[in-house]
């Protein structure tokens, strides 16, 4: 493969962000450009190195060995960059944007709410949060900082222990005045469950109904985990829940305290390229603090 002479360089990142992203539209929005931008890049290192970078085909973009192989340069150049900024920015005013992916329980309902302090501290950081239920790939860039619910076994993340969860069955009081009482549990399994739709289940970790009771089924699905809250607040059935979500609401009811008992942890991770970047520090330490100073609600429900 012929090396683009020095002006076509910055076009590599453009190969970079398709293979990540493995369609030209979804490089595009990341990238902030047009589509046609990103295809007249391609193109024209394409006749630069005379090589096909990718296969063109319906499902998206597939690099070729020569895709891979600049990919692979993008990567590395994307990187010492990224170690540049952390070394000229750590006495710098803290500037730029920080992506946090995070878990939509974690991310809305204990996380956004908190932001107050970073964002009073640094008025040049610019936040993303994305929660929803999903998995963040830290490798492709798809977030600075990804909540997950366990570390990853494979790419160069640096991952902390946040900290454990506590989850409990809730229901609404006027689903369980309407409904045979739950003395113990085996009287479950004649009532109505809440959870998760299995083929979109995006982590084992929450595959944990039948650790309740192996005879019960979700009747109600849901892949957010804030819509299965508020459907249980609604009183439309039983719903496993994590406390810190849950116990402090009038309108739901902790079944079986002392029978069911479910923990979880959540993970703070970053990609080994940017932990020292001091936004993403900051950042990231905020996280930390914040879980630090109110682990209690996470880790047992109200009495």
């Amino acid at each position: 493969m012929r090396e683009p002479d020095g002006g076509h360089w910055d076009d590599y990142r453009f190969v970079l962000a398709v293979h990540r992203a493995g369609t030209v539209s979804a490089a595009a929005r990341r990238l902030g450009v047009d589509h046609a931008t990103v295809i007249r890049r391609i193109d024209r290192l394409e006749r630069q190195t005379g090589e096909r970078l990718f296969h063109r085909r319906a499902s998206g973009y597939v690099a070729t060995e020569a895709g891979q192989a600049v990919a692979a340069t993008a990567d590395a150049v994307e990187s010492a960059i990224i170690n540049g900024e952390g070394a000229v920015g750590r006495s710098a005013r803290l500037a730029g944007t920080v992506r946090i992916g995070a878990p939509d329980g974690f991310g809305s309902t204990f996380l956004a709410p908190r932001l107050t302090g970073l964002v009073a501290r640094h008025p040049d950081l610019d936040i993303e949060l994305v929660a929803t239920a999903r998995l963040f790939s830290l490798s492709k860039r798809e977030a600075d900082i990804a909540i997950g619910l366990s570390l990853p076994q494979e790419g160069r993340i640096v991952g902390r222990k946040l900290t454990d969860y506590a989850l409990r069955l809730y229901a609404a009081p006027a689903y369980l005045a309407g409904h045979p009482a739950i003395a113990a549990r085996r009287d479950l399994e004649g009532h109505r469950f809440i959870g998760y739709i299995d083929e979109l289940l995006y982590s084992p970790e929450l595959d944990y109904l039948h650790q309740v009771s192996p005879g019960i089924g979700a009747r109600l699905r849901s892949a957010n985990l804030n819509a299965q809250l508020h459907a249980a607040a609604a009183g439309l059935g039983v719903a496993v829940l994590p406390c810190f979500m849950a116990a402090r609401r009038d309108d739901l009811v902790c079944v079986l305290p002392d029978e069911v008992a479910l923990t979880r942890s959540f993970w703070l991770m970053m990609h080994a390229d940017s932990r020292d970047l001091a936004r993403i520090r900051a950042v990231a330490e905020h996280i930390y603090g914040i879980v630090e100073a109110e682990r209690e609600i996470f880790l047992a429900p109200r009495p």
